[in-house]
């Protein structure tokens, strides 16, 4: 009628251990590791790298999309951009969203490809056998 302690009990004995319970930790912490944060890491870097190398006359975009040309560097944390004829702002350079080099075109996908000017069409004319024919029937009408 009752349950004794020995039948409570399992049958194969104590757990496996803290490495049987840690093991699925390391190995999630290790795939996090890999696919999120190393990534991460490699991004901060390049953009901390691209905002020291803001120059005068670089073409920058801010974090509201306003896009400007650099006109002075004030110290490590400012710049001043010009963003229309006679308009500057001062701008934080950790707001800037984008460093586009001197002379960098902005990627547009709607823009018409530039015509290259190494190859020239001929003139539209008309073609040579149509005024023989043309002339000869000026000819037949004198006649």
């Amino acid at each position: 009628m009752f349950i004794t302690p020995a039948y409570a009990q399992s049958v194969g004995g104590a757990g496996g251990g803290i490495l049987e319970l840690m093991f699925p930790l390391i190995l999630v912490g290790g795939i996090m590791w890999f696919l999120v944060i190393r990534p991460q890491r490699q991004q901060q870097k390049k953009r901390t790298e691209m905002l020291s190398n803001v120059r005068r006359n670089d073409t920058v975009v801010t974090g509201g999309g306003l896009v400007g040309k650099v006109t002075k560097v004030i110290d490590d944390a400012e710049v001043e951009v010009q963003i229309a004829p006679d308009v500057k702002v001062r701008a934080m350079r950790s707001m800037l969203a984008d460093v586009r080099v001197k002379g960098d075109a902005p990627k547009n996908d709607n823009a018409k490809p530039a015509r290259s000017t190494k190859t020239k069409t001929a003139p539209k004319t008309a073609p040579k056998t149509a005024t023989k024919a043309a002339k000869a029937d000026k000819a037949s009408d004198k006649k």
